[in-house]
């Protein structure tokens, strides 16, 4: 396992879009470890490939208080939202900054696990705005482009929700 480099807005990878995984290699398995490893060293609850460099359908999640329960998602589709959370997001590709985000409260996804066999999630709160985070990001979208009035400094964000 490795660390990556964790790009950051205004690199172009994080503006397109991912390609399917069609097969599980060596190489993705690699690619999975090294983004677990760069997730839980950075201190985030997700991240997906293209904020590793690399453009395919890889996604990485993990919402536990103890970061000991990694969900991999490989090709990841939501298939069903309902209800609304409003808060503050941020991301690894956007170091210090948080803004305001509408998202889905609760969020059903399919994707493929590591051995390629299908399977359902089912998300509510954080982990529901974790899966449409990271699986925008297969789509070239950040979270910027959603916020509601001004990304703020992560400290700044915290004073003003008082």
């Amino acid at each position: 396992m490795a660390l990556r480099n964790i790009r950051t807005i205004g690199d172009d990878v994080l503006t397109k879009k991912s390609k399917p995984v069609n097969e599980m290699t060596d190489k993705i398995r690699t690619l999975i470890d090294d983004m677990l490893e760069t997730m839980y060293e950075a201190q985030g609850v997700g991240l997906a490939a293209p904020q590793v460099g690399i453009l395919k359908r890889v996604v990485v999640i993990d919402v536990s208080p103890e970061g000991d329960s990694p969900i991999i998602m490989i090709n990841p589709r939501i298939i069903e939202t309902d209800g609304e959370q409003k808060g503050g997001e941020g991301c690894l590709s956007v170091p210090g900054k948080i803004g305001t985000v509408t998202r889905p409260q609760y969020v059903k996804a399919e994707a493929y696990d590591e051995n390629m066999e299908l399977f359902e999630i089912e998300g509510t709160d954080l982990l529901a705005r974790a899966l449409v985070h990271e699986i925008e990001h297969l789509e070239g979208m950040l979270y910027v482009d959603k916020v509601e009035g001004r990304l703020c400094d992560a400290d700044e964000f915290e004073q003003e929700e008082e």
